[in-house]
């Protein structure tokens, strides 16, 4: 095994100015951990871009590798649940935050971090989900545990463009759901048809800034990734007993409403955060991805493949909200179709 290995380090000079560039650095250098990873694959999201940016609620310290998420095969390990050349990957947790992740050429990470890869997922496939395709399954099952099904009525994707929110329309779509996309982008159209969204919706259509505490009902329930007033908006707008998901908050943190959809129609908001998510749960959500849940072609969500030199054009694309759909990190010099 070679000594050293290529990854995109985030520096931080002692006037306080961020720096990224690929280097190269020894395998001492790593984090301590059970298992080490060659790392093959993975993927760009928002979070990773903030942490390239040396955002300070996300890059803890420095020197800083970004990457939450990373797919790829075990070179060693000391815990008895993996041996050399098991195919695993890493999502969530610290990686990529508080500790080195997977923008890297190898990765060393605590056993309780490291999922084997699910029967009929290729370690590339697993990035194409990642912690965005994790993300929207968590909401797709938040969903149901609350038994909002299919028959009750349609089902919203706010954010529908971004990682998160393609997968969620696909997954919603392929367990029979009926699905409003709302997007912001006309370039995203007709892969949101394609993935299975029955009606598109413009960011006008799903935004009311009237201070009226409840809104016409539309939606047996939602799965929002943006935040703020849509948030509020889509609550508002939420049939009685209904159940709408949270996971991101670009359009702000604020939730500029009443509690009256909560005590008058009996909506629930559930908080979606994929990082600590239990690991027995995580590898039993990893089975549903790669076998019932699975979208047909995977690919078709898939806006690039960039290596580790070629990250910043797609890292300033993400922050200014110009990707739809994935962006995928080749790691590794590997056949795409592993």
């Amino acid at each position: 095994m070679t000594a050293t290995f290529r990854c995109l380090v985030v520096r931080k000079s002692a006037d306080g100015a961020i720096s990224r560039r690929v280097e190269e650095l020894p395998i001492a250098d790593l984090p301590a951990g059970e298992v080490l990873i060659r790392v093959e694959w993975s993927s760009l999201n928002y979070k990773d871009a903030l942490a390239a940016t040396g955002h300070p609620g996300v890059s803890k310290s420095f020197p800083h590798v970004p990457g939450i998420d990373a797919a790829g095969t075990v070179i060693e390990s000391t815990a008895e649940r993996f041996r050399p050349g098991d195919k695993v990957l890493v999502t969530g947790f610290d990686f990529g935050v508080g500790r080195w992740g997977g923008y890297a050429e190898f990765a060393r990470v605590p056993a309780d971090w490291v999922v084997r890869h699910p029967m009929g997922l290729a370690p590339r496939e697993s990035m194409i989900f990642g912690t965005a395709g994790f993300t929207a399954g968590m909401s797709l099952e938040a969903l149901e545990a609350h038994e909002i099904r299919p028959t009750a009525g349609p089902i919203l994707v706010t954010g529908a463009s971004g990682g998160v929110g393609t997968m969620a329309v696909a997954l919603l779509a392929k367990a029979g759901y009926e699905v409003e996309a709302a997007t912001g982008k006309e370039s995203a159209l007709e892969l949101l048809t394609r993935l299975g969204a029955k009606r598109i919706l413009s960011r006008a259509d799903v935004l009311d800034t009237s201070p009226r505490p409840l809104l016409r009902s539309r939606w047996s329930g939602a799965i929002d990734t943006v935040g703020g007033q849509i948030l509020a908006t889509v609550l508002r707008s939420t049939q009685p007993g209904g159940c709408v998901t949270a996971c991101g908050l670009t359009a702000g943190a604020d939730l500029p409403m009443t509690v009256h959809p909560f005590i008058l129609r009996g909506v629930q908001l559930i908080g979606i955060e994929s990082g600590f998510y239990p690991l027995t749960k995580r590898i039993a959500l990893w089975s549903k991805l790669a076998g019932p849940w699975k979208p047909d072609d995977l690919e078709q969500f898939v806006n690039q493949t960039v290596g580790l030199d070629e990250l910043d054009s797609p890292i300033q694309a993400i922050l200014k909200g110009q990707i739809t759909g994935r962006a995928l990190v080749q790691v590794a010099a590997i056949d795409h179709r592993s």
